[in-house]
């Protein structure tokens, strides 16, 4: 603890950024995307970080990455993607579903895609695969993206204190054994959600979607977000 602390306090933003900007691009570092959010406005609301500095630089990691994933998936990546992205629970068939609906969504429908935990790991990619112009993704992916990091924000802020007197009022190894707890809840209930959303699916299948769906996010209210969204990109015929 006393390590990531010191890490944090002398690289700050740009570790954060250089992690989001990666974890948006496409690769999948196993560090949910909500959590460096939240541990981001918590320092803010701890006074080591400035608001609007810090919203604004994960803000740009989060669409720059999303770009660069969009733009590798319309280029040399979209064979690969067709042919691997089953291992991360994106399959030929979501991903085609995916793109009719954004068609014709727009960037409304692409924002709310990218707002909604568990559908944003398959709606950028299907963007770059249906041809979707730069436009109107960049416009959807920065609503999106910058709504779903308000919320987290103003979760983190409110929550700062109340994480602050925990770490002070609990030893170091209980508060992260307590986190990995809560990391493991969170995948536990991905995979509850994706089963009730696919109960005829292989076991193979939902781990694959709940482990992607973790992957950027697995707080309350994201996991919340995931049961109720109606946004289905996975077709019917999936």
């Amino acid at each position: 603890m006393d390590g990531l602390e010191s890490f944090l306090d002398a690289y700050g933003l740009i570790a954060i950024f250089g992690i989001m900007l990666l974890k948006s691009a496409g690769l999948p570092i196993p560090i949910p995307a909500d959590v460096l959010m939240l541990a981001t406005s918590a320092r803010v609301a701890a006074g080591k970080l400035v608001l609007p500095s810090a919203f604004v630089v994960l803000l740009i990691a989060l669409v720059i990455g999303g770009v660069i994933q969009f733009g590798i998936v319309r280029g040399p990546g979209r064979n690969l993607l067709y042919r691997y992205g089953r291992y991360l629970g994106i399959t030929p068939s979501r991903l085609d579903a995916a793109g009719e609906r954004l068609r014709k969504g727009g960037t409304l429908g692409i924002g709310l895609a990218v707002l909604t935990p568990g559908i944003r790991s398959i709606a950028v990619p299907a963007c770059g695969l249906a041809g979707i112009a730069l436009r109107p993704f960049s416009a959807g992916l920065t609503l999106g993206s910058g709504t779903f990091l308000a919320l987290h924000f103003i979760l983190g802020l409110l929550g700062g204190t109340l994480l602050t007197a925990l770490g002070t009022a609990i030893s170091p190894p209980i508060l992260i054994g307590g986190i990995i707890v809560l990391l493991l809840l969170g995948l536990g209930a991905w995979y509850i959600i994706r089963r009730r959303q696919k109960p005829t699916a292989p076991a193979g299948e939902i781990l694959r979607e709940a482990v992607g769906a973790w992957h950027e996010a697995t707080c309350p209210v994201c996991l919340a977000l995931g049961a109720a969204g109606r946004l289905q990109i996975d077709a019917k015929n999936n």
